[in-house]
């Protein structure tokens, strides 16, 4: 590996660590809620009573000014209408240091609580990853299929969602083609949920793996390098999906990441 390709290699993983660890990231997170799973707005732990708005476009939170509940920095003191957040970061809810986050997911509302004194960040000690190795940074071709699809994949809070695809991503490795289904973001970067030989033993039971944005011609680079563990491996309140059938590798990716660390 040249020396400048270790630099970028090591500079990845200590931005990694530090997303990971940081006060509202994956570590923090403590608990989802659906509100379909508490009918009397009541969600333990979390105070105010949050509930859908009868049109289903919103939640509705209630509270006193003894719950302690803040919305965009002031008291929250009877109903306040709101939204899904973008992110923790920008969640419109705290309870001291806590945020507690608006999220929907194919139709149903949920709340999540980000904890920065949460035991899992306090504990962390970084991610064990694989030796960087040229051999997985590969040149990979993708199919887009006619129209985007929807699979049902089991998620890591037990129950059976939808994960939308948009077609395969091919790559060789030892002569042999392999495809993996991926999912398209807004910006035309693709992602893949998959699982392969170490899954399970040497990493994680299955892992993430983000390409850039496809040239026309669909020619796209394929880093296993930068593969990273799920958001569920940091925090059991997380909901990942598992790999769609036919994202399990009949091989071993011995790159990217492996495991929280400890």
């Amino acid at each position: 590996m040249s020396t400048e390709a270790r630099q970028q290699w090591k500079a990845w993983r200590e931005e990694r660590a530090e997303a990971v660890s940081a006060p509202y990231g994956p570590l923090s997170l403590t608990g989802t809620s659906w509100l379909a799973d508490h009918p009397d707005g009541r969600i333990p732990g979390v105070p105010g009573r949050w509930t859908e708005t009868p049109d289903g476009g919103g939640v509705l939170l209630t509270a006193e000014a003894a719950d302690g509940l803040r919305a965009d920095g002031h008291p929250v003191t009877g109903g306040i209408r709101l939204i899904a957040d973008s992110g923790p970061a920008t969640a419109r809810v705290t309870h001291g240091a806590r945020r507690l986050l608006v999220m929907r997911r194919e139709g149903l509302w949920a709340v999540r609580a980000y904890d920065p004194g949460a035991a899992a960040r306090r504990s962390f000690t970084g991610i064990d990853a694989f030796d960087h190795d040229e051999q997985w940074v590969l040149s990979g071709l993708f199919r887009p299929y006619g129209r985007d699809r929807t699979v049902t994949v089991e998620n890591a809070d037990g129950r059976a969602r939808g994960l939308g695809l948009a077609g395969e991503l091919a790559f060789t490795v030892g002569g042999d083609e392999h495809t993996l289904k991926v999912s398209a973001e807004a910006d035309g970067s693709l992602w893949a949920v998959f699982a392969d030989g170490t899954s399970g033993t040497d990493s994680y039971r299955f892992r993430f793996l983000y390409t850039p944005a496809p040239a026309p011609d669909g020619e796209v680079a394929v880093d296993f390098n930068r593969a990273v563990l799920p958001p569920c491996a940091f925090s059991d309140a997380f909901i990942c999906p598992f790999p769609p059938p036919g994202n399990v590798l009949p091989l071993s990716v011995r790159a990217g990441e492996a495991r929280t660390a400890g």
